[in-house]
């Protein structure tokens, strides 16, 4: 087994001589972000990430999780007869097996999305996954580990969000939008921190401005609020 990373003594290790993974959990759900917004969903989370944000909503996914193999994640999302699959974390590129299992769940024939924080590589993703990546604010406490890189590895089908904490998250994230002309490359997501940032504020900002982004805010914690595995 490989260390990918390590922080704050979490282990992230990946069991790549038999392909598994570590995984928090899978579980079946309206999707709460992003394009697909209210859609049923299964979500494959895996354990593990190098960030640590500081309005963090599943820091349970930090440590602990099941080994399974590619083929086992498989049978148990077969068994939610889904159309869609959402991978996400932790932040789930730093586990090896992440590429296969994406390519795995393309190759079943569902529509596949992978979310991610941006501070990993996406270089070799399947082409038909739809990426959401994270481009992280200086409110997160983890902006200087953005990859701008993974850039290029964007286009129309994929979003990028900034998850937004205060007044200056949103200056900031309005000119990184302008800097890299973004809404040019694929859709951008403005969202406000869960009872940090009041979401008529960031909505009236982005009228104001006349952004090219669409706002959301998270379906799952206004049906479930904090509920893990929903």
């Amino acid at each position: 087994m490989v260390s990918l990373y390590s922080k704050n003594n979490v282990d992230t290790r990946v069991d790549v001589a038999v392909g598994r993974l570590r995984i928090t959990e899978i579980f079946y759900s309206l999707q709460g972000e992003s394009r697909t917004v209210g859609v049923p969903t299964v979500f494959i989370r895996l354990t593990g990430c190098p960030l640590r944000c500081g309005y963090c909503d599943t820091r349970y996914a930090f440590r602990g999780g099941e080994w399974l193999s590619i083929h086992e994640v498989l049978a148990k999302v077969a068994g939610y007869d889904p159309l869609y699959i959402t991978v996400t974390g932790g932040e789930p590129l730093v586990q090896s097996q992440s590429r296969p299992l994406l390519t795995a769940l393309c190759g079943e024939g569902y529509k596949v999305s992978l979310e991610t924080s941006g501070a990993v590589t996406l270089k070799d993703i399947d082409p038909r996954v739809s990426i959401v990546m994270d481009i992280k604010t200086p409110g997160s406490g983890e902006g200087d580990r953005n990859c701008h890189e993974n850039i290029q590895f964007l286009g129309s089908k994929d979003q990028v969000k900034m998850v937004l904490l205060d007044r200056a998250d949103y200056e900031w994230a309005r000119e990184t939008l302008r800097e890299y002309d973004l809404s040019s490359i694929c859709e951008v997501l403005f969202s406000p921190v869960d009872k940090k940032l009041n979401p008529t504020h960031l909505a009236e900002w982005i009228l104001e401005d006349h952004l090219p982004v669409r706002m959301q805010i998270q379906l799952h914690k206004l049906l479930w609020r904090d509920t893990r595995g929903r």
